[in-house]
């Protein structure tokens, strides 16, 4: 599974990953082992990536 750093978490639900390729979307919905509310600036995650509406996003974010 890759991994990647917390780059942005937001109130909104919502944050970006830093995969080392570029910045990666993320829903609280896809937050694994952990509360949206935990993940903080600088956290390492893997991660998996999928396709959404708006083109490429993490399905999965889990906390390493």
């Amino acid at each position: 599974m890759p991994q990647g750093t917390i780059k942005k978490v937001t109130d909104r639900g919502f944050g970006f990953i830093d995969t080392g390729k570029g910045d990666l979307f993320f829903h609280v919905s896809s937050v694994q082992g952990a509360s949206f509310e935990s993940l903080k600036t600088g956290m390492k995650v893997e991660y998996e990536e999928g396709d959404g509406p708006k083109g490429k996003n993490a399905t999965v974010v889990r906390p390493i």
